[in-house]
């Protein structure tokens, strides 16, 4: 089996094959329709360069000591082997376009090759113009804006980057098409990172009237200061920064908030036109019957809940993100030859829904990638790293959740009422593990993105299907360790009486248990 790993930059579950009502994401439901899609996925890290290379390691942000975008693992941590990697010797060709490892410092200014990736990896020629002056104004000029819709044709070499991914991915699939060899290709998306600059047409489908603010955009009464991110990103763009926005919490005014939801909608569904024509060519090459799709994001973001915007965070906006798994004859049915999957389908025309082929509400985790990935496709899977495992080559902290592909919600309820050993389910509950770290108490210029000098907090936080406990404890950059004695804040969110995570009752429970459950999971 070939694998297309496909990973979007910033895209929470805003899709309709995630009950989203009001986004227009027709492609990427098609795909679902032919999927087990986990509905409880997170991310280890809300920011971009600690969550991937924590995925394409399959290690976590404490064992890849990358918090920022500021060093590279093999050199600061250990000489971890990557999932591509790991395909590449053992027999794959392994291509990636676009933003896949976080480009810089954090993978060597070669996006990691040629460690991982057979040849060099692609960036767009286009997108260095990301953050220039292409947003046209109300005034006729030019503007750095966080809201930016634009006419294609009048930016640089009259096309946008994520198109010129979907270009170079389509070649390389004819490429591989005619050499028979098996391919890992992975293609990386960047939209709806911002700014959010797309096809200005895609703001038709998003009546502005039909645009609600987030369902809580203040800021929780009970939420620690440490906890909250200030959104520095954003107030940076010219035209948020001519709101003159108090920091740090100052709330955006109401309209210019749903203008943000807007354009991210759109964004995300000049994606889903990416991924349509991704797909559609994936049958114009005859190989939909042979190569398993996966579809994820590195993190989530925030679009006003609890006054914030951006990630930066361990709430499940930030830390929530899409994720499914289309395996030929696992999840669908075989495909017979020149049968068409995935015929792309326009957003601008396309009403019908589409239900996922299989849904999870398991909580899984990013870092289970490699492991899941490695036994689908029959490769043995990597060992299960020990406590100390700088020095290990290859095992990984993640296991894989090809376990859960086929059971049944009701097997799972039936195994979790029929279990009497009280502290062994407790410990079998899946749980999904993410941080954030700090600078200070109270949020700084520096709270979103703190440098690993910088760093003073840690928040180590625990999602399973019932809460969110999160922990801010004292963090040492200079030997990378929580002391757990020196609590500044704490978190407890149940997801039942309380899903948006709006009401902190850490303060007025009894969360021993919580504790217990999370000092052992730091220290396996």
């Amino acid at each position: 089996m070939n694998v297309l790993f496909i990973v979007v930059d910033d895209l929470r579950p805003v899709l309709g094959c995630y009950g989203d009502k009001l986004v227009k994401s027709p492609n990427i439901d098609q795909l679902a329709s032919h999927s087990v899609v986990f509905s409880n996925a997170y991310a280890q890290q809300a920011v971009c360069a600690p969550s991937r290379v924590s995925f394409l390691t399959g290690r976590r942000p404490d064992s890849t000591r990358l918090y920022d975008f500021y060093s590279y693992w093999r050199v600061h941590a250990g000489n971890y082997s990557t999932m591509p990697q790991y395909f590449k010797e053992n027999g794959y060709v392994t291509l990636s376009v676009g933003k896949v490892f976080h480009p810089g410092v954090s993978s060597n200014y070669s996006d990691d090759y040629p460690h991982s990736w057979s040849v060099p990896p692609f960036h767009p020629s286009t997108e260095k113009y990301e953050n220039d002056k292409t947003c046209r104004g109300k005034d006729g000029k030019l503007y750095a804006n966080l809201v930016c819709p634009v006419d294609v044709t009048e930016m640089p070499s009259g096309t946008l980057p994520d198109i010129q991914s979907t270009e170079e991915a389509i070649r390389l699939m004819n490429v591989m098409k005619t050499s028979k060899q098996k391919f890992f290709l992975a293609v990386g998306y960047h939209k709806p990172h911002i700014p959010l600059r797309y096809p200005q047409e895609f703001l038709k489908l998003y009546p502005f009237e039909n645009i609600t603010l987030a369902p809580d955009p203040w800021v929780p009464e009970k939420l620690p200061s440490v906890a909250y991110n200030p959104w520095m990103d954003i107030r940076q763009r010219d035209d948020v920064k001519a709101l003159n926005v108090s920091f740090p919490y100052g709330p955006l005014p109401d309209n210019f908030q749903r203008r943000i939801r807007q354009s991210y909608y759109a964004a995300v569904s000049y994606l889903d036109t990416q991924v349509g024509q991704l797909l559609n060519a994936l049958d114009d090459v005859g190989l939909s019957n042979s190569t398993i799709v996966v579809f994820t994001a590195d993190h989530g973001w925030s679009l006003g809940e609890h006054g914030e915007w951006a990630k930066y965070s361990n709430f499940d906006v930030a830390t929530r993100v899409p994720l499914m798994f289309y395996v030929p004859g696992m999840t669908t049915p075989p495909v017979s030859r020149g049968e068409r999957v995935f015929p792309y389908l326009d957003p601008f025309n396309h009403i019908l829904g589409f239900v996922p082929q299989g849904q999870s509400k398991k909580v899984v985790e990013l870092v289970s990638l490699f492991s899941t990935l490695a036994e689908l496709t029959g490769l043995q899977v990597p060992a299960v790293c020990p406590k100390t495992s700088f020095h290990v080559a290859l095992c990984t902290e993640g296991s894989s959740i090809v376990r859960y592909f086929n059971a049944s919600e009701e097997k799972v309820k039936e195994e979790k009422d029929g279990c009497d050993d009280t502290f062994r389910c407790f410990n079998e509950e899946t749980v999904a593990f993410s941080q954030y770290p700090r600078p200070a108490d109270t949020p700084q210029w520096n709270s979103d993105k703190p440098k690993l000098k910088d760093i003073r907090i840690m928040g180590y936080s625990m999602r399973t299907s019932d809460y969110r406990y999160t922990l801010w404890v004292r963090f040492n950059p200079n030997n990378f360790s929580a002391d757990f004695e020196d609590v500044h804040a704490g978190e407890l969110y149940m997801v039942e009486t309380d899903p948006n995570q709006d009401y902190n009752i850490y303060n007025n429970t009894s969360h021993a248990c919580f504790l217990k459950k999370l000092l052992g999971f730091l220290k396996q």
